[in-house]
């Protein structure tokens, strides 16, 4: 008979599996999604032909594998003209395409831009002055003289790296606005997963290689994440590759099931699931999905809640205390922005996001999203910008009204000096629940329910909130391919799902070294269906 997975949510994980199971099996997948949308965190919201990109998604991978799988879905740009052979697309005529970008991340702080990650350059002496770095050096060779051993939180973790002075200038304040807590009471395992490979030695010798080589590989594969210098990016967006690859797997014979919330996850001894239950947000309808494989990127608090019979007291008393930090994009239309750039101009910054260390207001960081794309805009003579606020849903800023958190982000962008209140032409609010998943409340105790979920023969779980790992897209895509090649290959263990790391090296570099190739060097897949 034929086999069939049932994948729970349709953003970059759960659609890559997708993909994955109608191009290289004969197992038909059926994706359960709760909302309208394709890529979940990675979806494009469009508001008036105005694009917003939810978080902020650089399509920049350390594997070739999932690199080949981006082009395949979107043919990277024509980058030389001049060349008749090229057969690349031209990204003012086609669609959909995949367009190479500069790279610029800046932290606004004493209404100021420092280079991120922070640097010795002589702005940022200028900046700061002659002392007080003299005092940021001093602070970090103490550091690195003497370490703090073990590494029990964040703030260990950051001043290992940087020195306390640094950390309490740079890395502290917009740390703690992200997450709502003091990085005391944080995991170091959120540097681990984040910025394992980052410090103020590999910033210095980046910077030092920058001055006398200019990069040619695109791939930059020997660059820390945090460091990289050029980006893939969608033509309209991170949804527009999310709503290919759906397409893709619907013309490969699976479904795609929008508006279905799953209320229940049916399993005979705690070893097998036998199917999902799941209701329409829309009639109430209720169905029932038989399946082979199931895979959950549904957050893990949701699946242990939704298991039937019911997980293990402990198990249940570990997921209902893992914690989630929220979200809400403010998006707002600018006729121009005042701000004067460290090169003398006024208001054409360049920077993709801006980190916002001010401490008199509530946005953590900004988008602007006509340097994304500038196919992101509707009108090029205008400035389309994202102003991010973290909070927790249901606290005060999560349950203020779209006017006040509208009229919130207008005062706010005023009083950081970036415009005009005069300019502003309209504004909209997002929100995106359990955006982050966080590293605190019982996330210590998080082994217990990967063992206990592990014990299911035919359960995956991938995705950000699917494995509880701030992760970024790639390492979501890379958590779905394995998975399925485990199916194929007839693999049990779960062991190198969770070994997928998050940063310097990807599990299958180190399992299976290769040659390294340059972005140019790689020839997307054969389009399938």
């Amino acid at each position: 008979m034929q086999k069939t997975a049932v994948i729970i949510g349709a953003g970059p994980a759960g659609l890559t599996a997708a993909y994955e199971f109608v191009t290289r099996t004969d197992i038909t997948p059926t994706v359960l999604e709760m909302s309208e949308f394709m890529g979940g965190l990675s979806r494009t919201v469009n508001y008036k032909g105005n694009r917003i990109d939810i978080g902020g998604h650089r399509f920049f991978s350390k594997s070739d594998r999932v690199t080949h799988w981006w082009l395949n879905m979107l043919p990277m740009q024509k980058l030389d003209a001049e060349k008749a052979e090229n057969a690349a697309p031209d990204a003012e005529l086609v669609d959909r395409v995949m367009l190479l970008r500069n790279r610029l991340s800046r932290i606004y702080f004493m209404r100021r831009f420092f280079k991120y990650p922070i640097g010795l350059s002589l702005q940022t002496i200028s900046s700061l002055g002659v002392f007080e770095v003299f005092l940021l050096a001093l602070s970090y060779l103490r550091a690195v003289a003497r370490p703090i051993h073990p590494e029990k939180n964040l703030e260990d973790f950051f001043i290992n790296r940087f020195g306390r002075r640094l950390y309490a200038t740079f890395f502290k304040s917009y740390t703690e606005k992200v997450w709502g807590i003091p990085c005391h009471q944080i995991s170091a395992q959120w540097g681990a997963q984040r910025i394992k490979g980052l410090s103020i030695r590999r910033a210095l010798a980046h910077m030092a290689k920058g001055l006398h080589k200019r990069r040619t590989d695109v791939a930059q594969k020997d660059t820390e994440t945090s460091l990289i210098e050029k980006f893939l990016y969608p033509k309209f967006g991170p949804g527009q590759m999310w709503d290919q690859a759906a397409l893709h797997v619907k013309a490969g014979g699976g479904q795609i099931l929008t508006g279905w919330r799953v209320d229940r996850i049916e399993h005979r001894d705690h070893r097998r699931v036998t199917a999902v239950v799941a209701t329409h947000t829309e009639t109430g309808e209720q169905r029932r999905f038989q399946g082979d494989h199931f895979f959950s990127t549904m957050p893990i608090k949701e699946l242990t809640a939704a298991f039937d019979p019911a997980p293990p007291v402990e198990i249940r008393e570990v997921a209902a205390g893992l914690l989630y930090r929220d979200f809400i994009t403010v998006g707002v239309l600018c006729n121009r922005l005042i701000i004067r750039d460290e090169n003398g101009d006024q208001g054409t910054i360049r920077d993709n996001w801006i980190y916002i260390q001010e401490p008199d207001v509530l946005v953590g960081r900004l988008q602007i999203f006509n340097n994304w794309s500038p196919y992101m805009v509707a009108d090029a003579d205008t400035v389309w910008v994202g102003l991010e606020y973290f909070c927790n849903e249901g606290d005060g800023l999560w349950t203020r009204s779209d006017a006040d958190m509208a009229e919130l982000a207008r005062t706010e962008l005023a009083k950081l000096g970036f415009v005009e209140p005069s300019d502003i032409l309209d504004t909209t609010v997002i929100r995106m629940p359990k955006a982050y998943p966080a590293y605190f409340g019982t996330y210590q105790r998080f082994g217990e329910i990967s063992r206990y979920t592990d014990g299911f023969e035919n359960l995956f779980l991938i995705g950000r909130n699917g494995m509880h790992r701030y992760n970024n897209q790639d390492h979501s895509m890379l958590a779905a391919m394995t998975a399925v090649d485990n199916i194929v290959a007839g693999v049990r263990s779960r062991d190198n799902l969770w070994a997928l790391s998050t940063e310097a090296e990807y599990h299958e570099e180190k399992r299976q070294p290769q040659k390294r190739q340059n972005l140019k060097d790689l020839v997307p897949l054969k389009p399938e269906a």
